[in-house]
């Protein structure tokens, strides 16, 4: 893979699927089938980002993906590949239209309430089914952990990406 290149985790391999080669697939996006969408895909494996060639895919009716690797024809030979994680670049994503934003895009941000207390960082975006939520982690004596719900205007009222701020309305007791 070209060392300038700056692979998104898409998704991971989940498992084999059969006899004929097929893996199992867990997507990160949403919806999950989107994963589809993207070419090329790159697989972390041996410690290296390899570009591969997907030769089949499908969705099962209970919601599975799978995917079929070109070359990969057995069991054996798919179980090598199973809790890889799936990427593809950056230039591959959609552009967004303001306000919106990707998860890798907002973990690791500074997070400030409208006090200007610092919070800590993002360190993780969880998704609950009502809405996403942000886990910041404030690093000190305690490791204080804090959930915020995701929800623009409401509890995150500005995300600064230039200068790695996020402005919540959130209060912290002492």
């Amino acid at each position: 893979m070209q060392e300038n290149a700056n692979p998104i985790i898409v998704g991971r391999i989940g498992g084999v699927y059969g006899v004929r080669g097929w893996l199992k697939v867990e997507s990160h996006t949403r919806p999950k089938e989107n994963i589809f969408t993207y070419s090329p895909w790159l697989i972390h494996i041996d410690l290296e980002w390899k570009e591969v060639q997907i030769e089949k895919f499908q969705q099962r009716g209970n919601g599975r993906l799978l995917l079929k690797i070109k070359g990969i024809n057995t069991p054996e030979k798919a179980k090598e590949y199973v809790s890889c994680k799936l990427a593809v670049t950056q230039e591959k994503l959609p552009i967004l239209t303001e306000g919106e934003y990707y998860w890798h895009d907002l973990i690791g941000l500074e997070v400030f309430n409208q006090d200007q207390i610092n919070l800590g960082k993002i360190k993780n975006i969880v998704e609950t089914g009502a809405n996403d939520v942000l886990v910041i982690n404030k690093i000190g004596e305690n490791k204080i952990k804090t959930l915020i719900p995701l929800i623009m205007g409401v509890y995150v009222k500005r995300v600064d990406l230039i200068n790695k701020k996020i402005c919540v309305d959130w209060f912290i007791e002492k």
